[in-house]
């Protein structure tokens, strides 16, 4: 938490989706850190030490994203991690989330209503 806010990481190689998560979450009191690789997100993780990451599964590298989480392990991470997936139906078919060390697995294109909810039932609500 910076300054009374939720602090979330978002890793993602795609401008466009940073750009409108973004928003999202700075319009709803969040402070949002983002990273484009998964090497610049190990690096922003532990310059800010977020309250919540959300990271693609898909980036620079196809595994990218389950590589990430498992250095967060690593690390001794207790935030709550939550994958980005244009995959993610058949992701949760095939693998449970929970063994990759996920909390969640989101959709893309993420739904700013499910993002929310998801954030306040996790973090709690701002002024908690």
């Amino acid at each position: 938490m910076r300054d009374g806010k939720y602090v979330i990481l978002y890793i993602d190689d795609d401008p466009d989706f940073l750009d409108s998560v973004r928003v999202i979450l700075e319009s709803n009191g969040y402070i949002m850190e983002e990273a484009h690789s998964a090497e610049q997100g190990l690096r922003v993780y532990k310059e800010t030490k977020p309250d919540l990451v959300i990271v693609d599964l898909m980036m620079e590298e196809v595994d990218s994203g389950t590589s990430f989480v498992k250095e967060l392990r690593l690390l001794g991470n207790k935030a709550p991690i939550y994958m980005l997936s244009s995959a993610g139906d058949q992701l949760s078919q095939t693998t449970s989330y929970v063994d990759l060390g996920l909390d969640g697995v989101f959709q893309k294109p993420i739904q700013p209503q499910t993002l929310l909810r998801t954030l306040k039932e996790k973090l709690g609500s701002l002024g908690d």
